[in-house]
C-alpha cells in the first residue's frame, strides 16, 4: 500500500498520470461522463466488464450498461409489442378485418429487440472512439485514490493511474437468499431480455416497477402471468396511483397473489417449476406450477469487488451504496461516484447521464453547476402507463400537513378508448398543490396512454416554479389526454365527482 502511495505521489509531481480521468463502468452515467470530459480535452479511459448472470443465461453484454442491454431499451420495446396486442383488439372496432387466431412469436420479437440492442452497443463503441476515449474491456478495482487495476477475462492485470477516478458500476438484480430453489430455478430481469424461448406461464415475485412492467408485457403478449406481492405495489410511488395501475392490470388479465411470500421452488420431472408459498393473511400454504419464476425483489449495488473498504470509501452499511456529497465526491479525495451506486440517488438513466456530464464539466474546470435531484420525472411502463413528477400525495401531506395541500383531480376517458369500448376507470390525473398563496404545484400524476410523453413537457414547468394558476391559464391541445391536465378544476376537498364529461 505504501509503495502505491509513493508511486502515485511521484507520478503526480511529474504530472505523469496515465489519464486525467478513469471511469469504472460503461453504463449510461459512465459513458456520458467520459465523453463529456474528453470534449474538454481530458485524457479519458472507460473500463467496462460485466459478469454473466447467476444462471449464465446471457452472454456478457456489450457496452451500454443495464439501460441498453437489460433495462429501459428492451423493456420499452417489449412493452410496445404488448401494446400492439391491445391495438389489434381495438382495431376490429375501428373496422379492421383481422383474421383469427392472432398469436405472438417470442423468437421473432427477441431477434428484433436484440439486434437493436447490439446496434446500440456498437454505436457506443464508435462514439468513444470518435471522442478519443480509451475503451478497455477490463474489470476495474481501486488500488489507491489515483490508481486502478484492470483485469481481463483471461486474468491479465493492467495498472492505470489517473488524476480523478469515477465509479459508475450500477447494480444487478438480487435473488432471495432464504428460499430453497430460488437461485437454481429462477431468473431475473438480466435473463428475461435474452431468453431465446418464451418464458411461458410465469410467476413474477415482487411488486416494484420492474416486476409490474415485466408482468404487464408478459400478459400483453398472451402469457399466463401472476404477480406475487408481499406487501404493497410500487413502494415509494403515490399509493392511490399504484392502486390504479394494479387495478388496470387485473382487468387486463394479470393475476395477483396479494400478501403472499414464496417458501420454496422445486423442479418437477416434467421440467415445470412447482412453487410453494404462504398467504400471510390466512397462514395457509399454496402450490402451483409455472414454466418460469422471475425474481424482481430489488437490486444490489456492484460495490463488493471494487476494493473500496481498503481505501476507506464510506458505504451505507444497510444498502451497500456509496455515500456521496452534493458534488458526487466520496469520502476519499479524487474518487467520485454517480448513478445507481450512489446512496439516495434515483435509479434512473437520465439522472445518471446528467450527473455524469455535470461532474465531467466540474472536474475539467468548466463549470460549478451541481446536479439537481429534485422534481425528476419518471414513468412506469405498465399496460396502463403511469407518469409522475414531484411529490406523492402522501409525501406532500408529510412535508406540508394535510390541511395545507390542495389536490385537483380528474377521471378522464381517452378519445381512443371510446370507439374501442375500452374501460377507462383507471385513467386519472392528480395535481398536488400548496393550498394557500400562489398554489405552487408539488406533484403531478397521470395514468393513461403515452404517460411518459405527457409528463416530460409538464416536468419543465417544475423547473420554473409552476403554480395551479399557470396550469389553468395554459391552453390545451384538443383532443388529447394531456389537455385534461390543464383542465383539472375539481378538488378532493370539495367532494364533487371528478369524472370529466363532454368531449
Amino acid at each position: 500500500h505504501n509503495f502505491s502511495f509513493f508511486l502515485s505521489f511521484f507520478l503526480f509531481l511529474g504530472g505523469k498520470y496515465d489519464y486525467d480521468l478513469v471511469v469504472i463502468g460503461g453504463g449510461s452515467g459512465g459513458l456520458a461522463c467520459s465523453k463529456e470530459a474528453a470534449q474538454f480535452g481530458q485524457k479519458v479511459a472507460v473500463l467496462d466488464y460485466v459478469d454473466p448472470t447467476v444462471k449464465g443465461k446471457i452472454k456478457i453484454w456489450g457496452l451500454g450498461g443495464t439501460c441498453v442491454n437489460v433495462g429501459c431499451i428492451p423493456k420499452k420495446l417489449i412493452h410496445q409489442a404488448a401494446l400492439f396486442g391491445t391495438a389489434l383488439k381495438d382495431a376490429k372496432k375501428y373496422g379492421w378485418q383481422i383474421s383469427e387466431p392472432v398469436c405472438h412469436d417470442w423468437a421473432t420479437m427477441m431477434e428484433g429487440v436484440q439486434n437493436h440492442v447490439r446496434s446500440l452497443n456498437w454505436g457506443h463503441r464508435v462514439q468513444l472512439q470518435d471522442k478519443k476515449v480509451k475503451y478497455l474491456n477490463f474489470k476495474g478495482s481501486l488500488v489507491d485514490e489515483h490508481t486502478v487495476k484492470g483485469l481481463t477475462k483471461a486474468g491479465k492485470e493492467t495498472i492505470l493511474t489517473a488524476k480523478n477516478i469515477v465509479i459508475v458500476t450500477g447494480g444487478r438484480p438480487k435473488y432471495p437468499t432464504n428460499i430453497p430453489g430460488a437461485v437454481e430455478h429462477g431468473i431475473t430481469s438480466d435473463d428475461m431480455f435474452w431468453l431465446k424461448k418464451s418464458p411461458g406461464k410465469t410467476l413474477v415475485v415482487g411488486a416494484s416497477y420492474v416486476a409490474l412492467e415485466c408482468a404487464g408485457f408478459l400478459t400483453g403478449i398472451g402469457l399466463d402471468t401472476t404477480v406475487m406481492v408481499r406487501s404493497i405495489a410500487l413502494r415509494g410511488f403515490d399509493q392511490q396511483m399504484a392502486g390504479l395501475v394494479t387495478d388496470y392490470m387485473e382487468t387486463y388479465g394479470t393475476k395477483f397473489a396479494w400478501k403472499c411470500v414464496p417458501k420454496r421452488v422445486d423442479k418437477l420431472s416434467s421440467g415445470a417449476l412447482q412453487v410453494t408459498w404462504t398467504d400471510t393473511q390466512t397462514g395457509g400454504e399454496h402450490q402451483d406450477t409455472y414454466d418460469s419464476v422471475l425474481w424482481a425483489v430489488g437490486r444490489a449495488p456492484e460495490t463488493k469487488a471494487l476494493g473500496l473498504d481498503k481505501l476507506g470509501v464510506k458505504l451505507n452499511q444497510e444498502t451497500g451504496k456509496i455515500v456521496l456529497a452534493t458534488d458526487e465526491s466520496t469520502s476519499v479525495p479524487n474518487i467520485y461516484a454517480l448513478g445507481d451506486i450512489g446512496e439516495g440517488r434515483p435509479e434512473l438513466t437520465p439522472t445518471a447521464i446528467k450527473a455524469g456530464k455535470l461532474l465531467a464539466r466540474r472536474l475539467a474546470g468548466q463549470s460549478a453547476e451541481l446536479m439537481n435531484y429534485d422534481n425528476v420525472p419518471t414513468t412506469v411502463f405498465t399496460p396502463l402507463e403511469y407518469g409522475c413528477v414531484g411529490l406523492s400525495e402522501e409525501e406532500a401531506e408529510k412535508r406540508h400537513g394535510k390541511d395545507n395541500i390542495e389536490v385537483y383531480h380528474a377521471f378522464y376517458k381517452p378519445l381512443e378508448f371510446t370507439v374501442a369500448e375500452r374501460d377507462a376507470s383507471q385513467c386519472y390525473i392528480k395535481v398536488v398543490c400548496k393550498r394557500f398563496g400562489d398554489q405552487t404545484i408539488l406533484g403531478l400524476h397521470f395514468t393513461g396512454p403515452n404517460a411518459g410523453e405527457v409528463m416530460q413537457g409538464f416536468a419543465m414547468g417544475f423547473q420554473c416554479g409552476a403554480t395551479y394558476s399557470h396550469l389553468s391559464q395554459t391552453v390545451g391541445i384538443h383532443p388529447t389526454c394531456a389537455e385534461e391536465v390543464v383542465k383539472v378544476n375539481i378538488t378532493k376537498h370539495s367532494g364533487l365527482d371528478a369524472t370529466v364529461t363532454g368531449c
